[in-house]
């Protein structure tokens, strides 16, 4: 038993050593909310309209304040009622930018006022405070509370409450007490404040909650849309890519001796087909993901300039005869940079394959200092190319490619070639700020 009362005693003492500290910070050096300003979503919106009646109220509290003080029967309290009865409109008027330091203001003014004038006070009036000081002391409480958490507040109003009760134990003559009569006045300014404060913040957060679900909304509509689209390739562009490799996976078995050729042709057909499949999923893969590629998809790597061989040779075959050189130093690049020059060059052999029959390709891959040259070039078809279906429409290869190139920082030119064919070439910067493509 005796060493409970020994540990409350000692927390009873830590709360006491603590409680200047906590006073200090409470009522004075904590920060006052932010002022919002105006447009913002919390800014109340009339703030202007209480600056203008705080000014009005100022200058109209500042005639009967002095008139009230100087009503008391001595002559030497004339100048002090003037200096008292305008400090105090001011600090009513600065609660609207500092409200701790006016609320301050205002109870130093109040108590030095009343000890000033208790001895010469009449005593038929209200003590400690007037009507006027109850208006004062009254307005600067409420002008506390917008600004500050309620348990502030309430810290306030207990200090104002207490310093009227000091004033009463202290007098030399009897008065007309009014504590009664001006605690509920002070509470109430209190409770108001708090009240619009706590409109204030409800304001920001529903403000904040529109703002946030109308981001949902259009993140889900976002979503839904890039569903759509996934369900659409997949329904096209994945079918017919499986009826290709399936088809050419049998083809073989349904000519009698089928040549060497003919098996190889049709083993790089389905090849193609199958890693077209491949490239399509993991497209479809980030279509239909809400924040990241699917698991799978974001560890398996991108196509880079290592795996130009590799396209190389799918390209032979084929059918088409292509060649592939490099000139410079190769160095490191950037995985945008590289997956561009991939995609580049894949889209420019597929138009070779496309649109010039029978011709040969070559592949030129320059390192530079300012970046990498991308260079394909193709000789004259020897038989017209097929028409096929949408060839009529607008070229989404050359449109690629250019968005590419542009996205980079760098040229795309395209355009028949001297000999005769087609050409391409592209510039790719390397630079410290390019930005990798996804």
């Amino acid at each position: 038993m005796g060493a409970v009362t020994s540990s409350r005693a000692v927390r009873l003492r830590a709360a006491v050593r603590r409680a200047p500290c906590a006073l200090y910070e409470e009522l004075w050096a904590a920060p006052a909310d932010r002022v919002p300003r105006m447009g913002e979503p919390d800014a109340p919106v009339w703030r202007p309209s209480l600056l203008v009646l705080l000014i009005i109220a100022a200058a109209c509290f500042a005639v009967p304040r002095t008139n009230e003080l100087t009503a008391y029967p001595t002559g030497g309290i004339s100048g002090w009622a003037v200096l008292a009865a305008v400090a105090q409109s001011a600090a009513l008027v600065a609660g609207m930018i500092r409200p701790v330091g006016a609320w301050w203001a205002a109870t130093v003014l109040s108590v030095t006022t009343v000890l000033v004038t208790e001895s010469v006070m009449s005593p038929d009036r209200l003590f400690p405070w007037s009507i006027m000081g109850m208006v004062f002391q009254g307005g600067a409480l409420f002008l506390l509370a917008l600004r500050v958490p309620p348990r502030r507040a309430l810290g306030a109003l207990a200090f104002t409450l207490l310093a009227g009760v000091a004033l009463t134990l202290h007098t030399t003559q009897r008065h007309n007490m009014d504590l009664d009569r001006s605690a509920p006045v002070f509470v109430v300014a209190l409770v108001l404040g708090t009240a619009l404060r706590s409109l204030r913040l409800a304001r920001r957060d529903l403000v904040d909650q529109v703002e946030l679900t109308a981001d949902e909304r259009a993140r889900r509509t976002l979503l839904e849309e890039r569903h759509r689209i996934a369900r659409e390739l997949h329904d096209v562009v994945a079918h017919h890519m499986s009826v290709i490799s399936i088809q050419a996976q049998v083809a073989p078995h349904l000519v009698q001796d089928p040549s060497d050729e003919l098996k190889e042709n049709l083993t790089g057909i389905r090849e193609n087909a199958l890693e077209a499949l491949t490239e399509l999923r993991r497209v479809l893969g980030v279509l239909r993901s809400e924040e990241a590629p699917a698991q799978s998809a974001r560890h398996t790597p991108q196509p880079s300039l290592d795996r130009l061989g590799g396209l190389v040779a799918s390209v032979r075959s084929a059918g088409l005869a292509v060649t592939l050189s490099t000139t410079g130093e190769p160095r490191p690049l950037p995985p945008g940079v590289e997956l561009s020059a991939y995609r580049i060059v894949q889209e420019a052999l597929s138009n070779v394959m496309r649109h010039a029959p029978g011709a040969s390709a070559r592949v030129e891959i320059g390192h530079q200092a300012a970046g990498l040259t991308v260079r394909v070039t193709n000789t004259s078809p020897l038989r017209p190319s097929p028409v096929s279906p949408g060839s009529h429409g607008v070229r989404h290869g050359l449109l690629g490619m250019r968005e590419r190139t542009t996205m980079l920082g760098g040229d795309l030119a395209t355009g028949p070639a001297p000999g005769g064919g087609w050409e391409v070439t592209a510039l790719l910067p390397v630079t410290g700020d390019t930005e990798d493509l996804p």
